[in-house]
């Protein structure tokens, strides 16, 4: 599968940036994700990502690094952050932008250390990949946290996304799937992403995910666009 999201990255570091990040998703049209943006400086990130990086605390793993915007903004603060991301292309530009720790792995197969903080910005907490997956992956970053550790995650409710009637009423699709459930290929100079599968969480059901499995979910802050900020941590 070729790694379309590292080699974007990677053509940015070095110069080469000469086009966006296409996305299909089964929801929409054509998207895009711009190159530029993941490059981002605190400055330039919404609220919601200043305030996760404002409470982070402690010895932190940032999942989905990415290029690792997260990760050096912390460890300029002075603390111990490892960039994990299972994109090699990702790990590689963390590095060359100075990223002291990081791990080429995708977090269902990492269980080497645990951390005070779990950040999962961008929507990580889309990583689940389905609703049904939710209790399983929340298991996993269970067992990855220090005691009084925390997991700051953001997502969005994209019931926005769906046609609403007079009422005020939603017509969401009735096949037994969650609404939030998306399937997604990313393309850059041509090449082609194998399809995965992404969750937008709202966070009623977070909440409630949260509350079958252990944790408390307080909701941080709402964003400007049906996003979020949550803070889970370990229920005594």
């Amino acid at each position: 599968m070729a790694d379309v999201f590292g080699m974007a990255l990677n053509d940015y570091q070095n110069g080469r940036y000469t086009e966006d990040i296409k996305t299909f998703s089964s929801l929409d049209e054509e998207d895009i994700i711009p190159v530029p943006y993941l490059f981002r400086t605190y400055d330039e990130m919404p609220k919601i990502e200043q305030k996760a990086l404002q409470l982070a605390s402690g010895k932190v793993l940032d999942i989905g690094a990415g290029a690792g915007s997260h990760a050096l903004y912390l460890q300029n603060k002075g603390f111990d952050v490892t960039a994990l991301d299972n994109s090699e292309g990702a790990i590689a530009v963390c590095k060359d932008r100075g990223v002291e720790s990081t791990v080429k792995k995708a977090i269902l197969d990492y269980s080497e250390e645990k951390f005070d903080t779990l950040l999962l910005l961008m929507n990580g907490i889309g990583l689940a990949g389905k609703l049904k997956n939710l209790s399983g992956f929340l298991h996993h970053l269970a067992s990855l946290l220090l005691p009084n550790g925390q997991v700051l995650l953001d997502s969005s409710d994209i019931i926005y996304m769906f046609e609403q009637d007079d009422d005020g009423g939603y017509w969401i699709p009735d096949d037994g799937t969650y609404y939030g459930e998306v399937s997604f290929e990313m393309e850059y100079k041509g090449q082609k992403s194998n399809p995965f599968d992404w969750v937008y969480v709202d966070i009623n059901t977070l909440q409630n995910a949260c509350e079958s499995n252990g944790f408390n979910c307080e909701l941080v802050i709402s964003g400007e666009h049906y996003d979020y900020l949550a803070k889970l941590t370990l229920k005594k």
